[in-house]
């Protein structure tokens, strides 16, 4: 399984890639339906408070993709609330199989 980060705007450092990681890790051994994962971390101009944007893509096999984009204060943030916004659309298709 493939889990592709792509930072926008800005470096990554290995400790956000191991954070980010190590979250989709969970993800994937509560739902085994997943067939990919794309995480792209933007830095929103300009310098505000809430500029950290993380979108989640997550390719389903024989259905469509499912998405998700948060905006907070820090890149875990983000990406905590994007995945949580991921979970409920993920039970509905483990619930159709």
């Amino acid at each position: 399984m493939e889990v592709q980060i792509k930072a926008i705007h800005f470096d990554i450092s290995e400790k956000l890639s191991a954070f980010v990681n190590k979250k989709i890790e969970k993800l994937l051994r509560r739902f085994d339906a997943i067939g990919g994962v794309e995480v792209n971390l933007t830095l929103v101009k300009p310098e505000t408070a809430r500029n950290k944007e993380a979108g989640v893509k997550l390719a389903i096999p024989g259905g469509a993709d499912l998405f998700a984009s948060k905006t907070a204060d820090t890149f875990e943030e983000a990406v905590d609330l994007s995945l949580a916004a991921l979970e409920p659309q993920l039970e509905k298709v483990k619930d159709r199989k």
